[in-house]
């Protein structure tokens, strides 16, 4: 009962705040200096989001980190990272997307129930799991980032006004490089400290995971080198950052919505 309660807390807080964030984007795109009493409901949204995940994820048997559960873990993760960042940086027309879609993963966690238990989670493992789930949250910020760039440079070539939220072209771009940069390095950290826990990749069902992981770190790889060597930017860039957020979506969800709820592996 405790786990519904908070999380339709969680709803509530999420979505009254994207409200008031709208509000503030609205009138001051460029700021980022939410009111004290906005900023004080988003924390609390993550709280109560927290008080909801954790009796899902920790159990008595061990750690679950099934589709439901884990999707939830990366949009608290997603919510936590753009709540922080609207402190230090222009990104409340971010929060406007991401917060009412927190909203949404913390619903549908609520409705359905699964289960993949980890009973044994050495340091390491957990270290891995922990810088990828940033680094995937970060892309999928950075992703979010990209479209809203795109858009603006679209309407801005048909000369229509640009929607009053968003923030300069040049502020969105170098904020999307930045995320992209620390996401990347995250990852790579990640991937090197897991490589000494694949043992079986057939029976780890390992094997799409770590090429779509593999996909993606190239793409982002030469998007970065590409940023740094040519200047790319504008078009380009979101393409190459698309290309990869989607192929690293498909290593971590695509293969566990297969695994688990088409295939019913453990």
């Amino acid at each position: 009962m405790n786990v519904f309660i908070f999380g339709l807390a969680a709803i509530a807080l999420y979505l009254t705040v994207a409200v008031k964030t709208s509000e503030i984007a609205r009138a001051a795109p460029s700021s980022y200096a939410p009111r004290p009493t906005t900023a004080a409901l988003a924390f609390a949204a993550l709280v109560a989001h927290a008080l909801a995940l954790y009796p899902m994820m920790i159990t008595s048997d061990g750690i679950n980190l099934g589709i439901f559960s884990a999707a939830s873990l990366v949009a608290w993760l997603i919510a936590g990272i753009t709540i922080i960042a609207t402190l230090r940086a222009p990104v409340a027309s971010l929060a406007v997307v991401i917060l009412p879609f927190t909203a949404v993963i913390v619903g549908v966690s609520l409705l359905f129930t699964d289960q993949r238990l980890l009973q044994h989670l050495p340091a390491g493992l957990a270290l891995h799991i922990g810088l990828s789930l940033i680094a995937y949250s970060l892309f999928a910020i950075a992703a979010l980032q990209a479209l809203y760039l795109n858009f603006a440079q679209r309407r801005l070539k048909t000369h229509t006004p640009v929607l009053r939220f968003l923030p300069p072209l040049a502020t969105m771009e170098q904020l999307l490089f930045q995320l992209t940069g620390i996401a990347f390095a995250l990852l790579s950290l990640g991937l090197v400290v897991g490589v000494p826990y694949i043992q079986d990749i057939r029976a780890q069902h390992l094997g799409h995971k770590i090429v779509f992981s593999a996909l993606a770190w190239a793409t982002f790889a030469v998007l970065l080198v590409g940023r740094y060597r040519w200047h790319w930017r504008g078009r380009r860039a979101v393409k190459f950052l698309m290309v990869g957020f989607v192929l690293l979506a498909l290593g971590f969800f695509g293969s566990k919505f297969v695994l688990e709820l088409v295939l019913h592996r453990p």
